[in-house]
């Protein structure tokens, strides 16, 4: 099972507003190329969300169907494949207040926020595994990256990893005018 998870820090851009744009996924088509379709369907009985998703990869495209749990309160997003390319694809959304007083108290009052993305992957195919699964890895953090570039208007990433699982890991950022990076 591979692993990706990215950091993005936005100073201009407060974490209400960030989660309200973050799960708006309907809108990522519009934001970039490789996300070619997204459909959301009104949320069910359970309140979970069902969103089809088609995304160019490499000579072809993924599809999967996810199933999107919203927690309004917390700014998280969970979600898990119901079904599509993927043997297993889950993963979640969380934004934060960042924390901009002098004194540290953690109360986020400034008007930054961080969102964090993570996701579990797997295709199934073992034999393919080494030559798939690292491309899919680097697809997956771009676009990430991408997208909360477009819908935070900011460039400052502040940190992606990846995990394979197998005690690896590789480590990619900008950090741009952050510290502890």
């Amino acid at each position: 099972m591979r692993s990706v998870a990215v950091e993005h820090r936005s100073a201009g851009v407060d974490a209400r507003t960030a989660y309200e744009l973050v799960r708006d996924f309907a809108r990522y088509p519009r934001l970039v190329p490789i996300v070619r379709r997204v459909d959301v369907a009104p949320a069910g009985p359970g309140g979970a969300v069902i969103s089809d998703w088609e995304v160019d990869f490499r000579n072809g495209v993924l599809a999967w169907t996810e199933e999107d749990v919203f927690d309004d309160t917390a700014m998280g997003i969970s979600f898990r494949q119901t079904e599509g390319d993927f043997e297993t694809f889950d993963g979640r959304w969380a934004i934060t207040p960042q924390d901009e007083n002098e004194d540290g108290d953690g109360d986020g009052g400034g008007a930054g926020c961080t969102v964090r993305f993570e996701a579990e992957f797997d295709f199934g195919l073992p034999s393919l595994s080494q030559i798939i699964d690292p491309v899919a890895e680097r697809v997956l953090r771009e676009t990430i990256e991408t997208i909360l570039r477009a819908l935070l208007d900011t460039n400052t990433v502040v940190g992606a990893s990846a995990d394979t699982g197998a005690g690896t890991g590789v480590g990619v950022g900008v950090g741009a005018g952050v510290e502890g990076v």
